[in-house]
């Protein structure tokens, strides 16, 4: 009985805790929001909140004024964006509210609109 209680143990002692390589952990991470984002899924997070989550999608339509930008929320709600042609750069589309832009990197932008925020991918010229 001791032989085989042993002999079905030995397979667990062989068992060691795994460990996690950073950078395939980073290149993962990477891949699954280059994914998320060919899926037409952004980062944003809701007004209160201060969690951001790829969660909401982004529709692209050109007009006659610019990029016109759809950002829906899981929950229906959503914002029209204007990516405009005369270099203000992005506007609310319709509304009362003011877009407020951040530029938070090279390639990178953050739009607060009545309260939620949205991380974009954009091109951002040098000294803006």
């Amino acid at each position: 009985m001791r032989i085989l209680l042993l002999l079905l143990l030995l397979p667990l002692a062989a068992c060691g805790e795994a460990k996690t390589d950073p950078a395939k952990l980073a290149s993962a991470e990477a891949q699954q929001a280059r994914a998320a984002e060919e899926n037409g899924r952004i980062v944003c997070a809701r007004a209160g909140s201060n969690d951001f989550a790829r969660a909401c999608t982004l529709d692209r339509v050109a007009g006659p004024d610019g990029l016109v930008l759809t950002v829906s929320h899981p929950d229906g709600g959503f914002h029209r964006l204007l990516v405009t042609k005369d270099g203000r750069g992005v506007v609310a589309a319709d509304g009362a509210e003011r877009a407020v832009v951040r530029v938070l990197g090279p390639q990178e932008i953050e739009v607060r609109l009545g309260g939620d925020r949205y991380r974009l991918p954009a091109t951002v010229k040098p000294g803006a």
